[in-house]
């Protein structure tokens, strides 16, 4: 299929240096809460890991908490995104807000959250929600949805008369950053890039980048 007719217009004012936040965080913060206004699920972002043979694995996941300390999402443990941060916890996220024309790259190192903050967020998924993360073992080969349904029963009558506990592989990953990069879409592909690099694990230096 031949796209090379599709084209997409960036009309956007721009941004400039000085626009910008000193502090990473806090301009994705501000980015963030202007994608929350304007794109259905502003916190759907692209995940990369890498095996151990090199080999790259993306896949988009849900962004449940920032703050100052890093990025969090939450996953079963032996999944396949699991077993690669296990062996190298150099990951990429992406978020890609089209309805703003913005994207923002981060790079940075993955390690797994304290039980008790894993804990708290499963306690407030919904019920349902809380049998899925026992019911599936992620990234396996099943050989049919029945297999799950017939898991899910199993779990609705083990855990009839109380509370879901939290599975003990399943949970949360933090990405401390080392970089991050902010796109703004310009006229004639002539796009606003800064890259914020962390140095000595103390400063955080702003450069542009050519488009």
């Amino acid at each position: 299929m031949d796209l090379t007719f599709m084209r997409q217009g960036y009309d956007n004012s721009g941004l400039s240096k000085e626009q910008l936040k000193s502090d990473p965080f806090l301009q994705f913060e501000l980015w963030f809460k202007e994608a929350n206004e304007a794109e259905p699920i502003p916190n759907a972002m692209s995940l990369a890991t890498v095996s151990q043979s090199g080999e790259p694995k993306l896949r988009t996941v849900l962004l449940k908490l920032f703050d100052k300390n890093g990025f969090v999402f939450f996953t079963n443990y032996k999944s396949k995104k699991a077993v690669q941060i296990s062996t190298n916890p150099n990951v990429a996220l992406h978020f890609n807000w089209v309805a703003l024309e913005r994207q923002v790259s981060i790079n940075g190192v993955a390690e797994k959250i304290e039980t008790s903050e894993s804990l708290k967020y499963f306690l407030s998924r919904p019920r349902g929600s809380q049998m899925g993360a026992w019911v599936s073992e992620q990234s396996s080969v099943i050989s049919s949805r029945k297999i799950l349904e017939m898991k899910l029963d199993e779990i609705k009558r083990k855990f009839s008369a109380g509370k879901i506990p939290l599975p003990d592989f399943w949970g949360g990953y933090k990405i401390v950053p080392k970089s991050f990069e902010f796109w703004q879409g310009r006229p004639n592909r002539l796009h606003d890039r800064f890259l914020y690099s962390l140095t000595d694990n103390t400063k955080w230096v702003i450069e542009r980048l050519a488009p």
